[in-house]
């Protein structure tokens, strides 16, 4: 009767003391963002705080995929995650069990933390999941979609009042609407992929259809004020360089944004893309108020080239 009760006692005694106390985060979540995900596991009352007498597994859905031994110093990995490791390594004798794994083998799903110290042990359960979000903001790339399409309808405005206006040599206008075409095609290829949500190599891709290519517009304005002018004015020499700025911030601006995430300068790009609109909306303001002054007022090198014409015919005729 003695023994019963002492081994009854002496099993109480051992329950007691057999339990570690690990905390953590129960759901864990992770977005396209991620390079690496953190599994935390954390135990808070070690005793003996020595690596030689402690024991880490770590599983999923049940499965072991880590492994630790104190003993022998030895750690073995599944293959299928590879880059599973310590977090804090130099930490673990301080409790601090927490994994790291590449953002691109931590599937989702269910894991466990199981610590084991001597002959007390414990466990830690959590959840992984992936968080809805992208790399830009949906407002923001609907304002950076948005800003790209109205650089194409400027663009194509001021090209239908030159062409209704002024006689545009064939050649030349099949050059600046290809150009036109090329840029609308492009960057509307860049929107479809860079809507999408999520960071990726398409996402960036994207970007830099819609935000690269729009050099073609620097140039483009260039010629098209030529139309209109016999030479640059100081005024279109302006436009053309506030486009060009434009064009600057906003390849400077894609270049901060690519490596990032979420974007930390996506403001930057945003402000470039602005700059150009509002560049392709003063020349087109210039153009239609400027533009039918100089043909009620006939440019110096008409003025002069006209009786010289005139002169030429009538000494032919003679």
């Amino acid at each position: 009767m003695w023994l019963l009760a002492a081994s009854v006692l002496l099993g109480a005694l051992r329950a007691g003391s057999a339990q570690l106390t690990l905390s953590g985060t129960k759901v864990i979540e992770k977005s396209d963002c991620n390079k690496t995900v953190v599994l935390p596991c954390l135990v808070t009352n070690l005793s003996q705080k020595s690596e030689s007498t402690m024991f880490v597994i770590w599983k999923k859905q049940g499965d072991t995929f880590f492994s630790f031994n104190g003993v022998s110093k030895k750690i073995n990995v599944d293959s299928s995650f590879s880059s599973a490791k310590f977090l804090h390594r130099e930490n673990l004798t301080d409790g601090d069990a927490s994994l790291v794994l590449d953002s691109k083998q931590a599937t989702v799903g269910n894991y466990s933390c199981e610590v084991t110290e001597s002959n007390r042990e414990g466990e830690f359960r959590m959840e992984l999941i992936n968080s809805s979000g992208s790399w830009f903001l949906l407002v923001e790339r609907a304002i950076i979609i948005s800003l790209v399409i109205l650089l194409v309808i400027l663009c194509a405005a001021q090209l239908i009042f030159i062409g209704l206006k002024y006689e545009i040599e064939s050649q030349r206008k099949v050059c600046i609407i290809v150009a036109l075409v090329i840029f609308a095609v492009v960057a509307g290829v860049g929107a479809a992929l860079f809507i999408q949500d999520g960071y990726t190599v398409q996402n960036q891709a994207g970007l830099g259809l819609m935000a690269i290519p729009s050099v073609i517009l620097v140039p483009l304005q260039y010629v098209m004020f030529g139309v209109v002018f016999d030479s640059q004015l100081q005024a279109t020499l302006a436009l053309i360089g506030l486009k060009l700025l434009g064009f600057i911030i906003t390849v400077v601006g894609f270049a901060l944004c690519v490596p990032a995430c979420p974007p930390l300068h996506g403001s930057v790009l945003i402000a470039g893309l602005a700059i150009m609109a509002i560049a392709s909306l003063l020349s087109l303001a210039y153009v239609f108020i400027m533009g039918p002054r100089m043909k009620d007022h006939p440019r110096p090198g008409k003025a002069v080239e006209e009786p010289l014409n005139e002169l030429q015919s009538y000494v032919m005729r003679i």
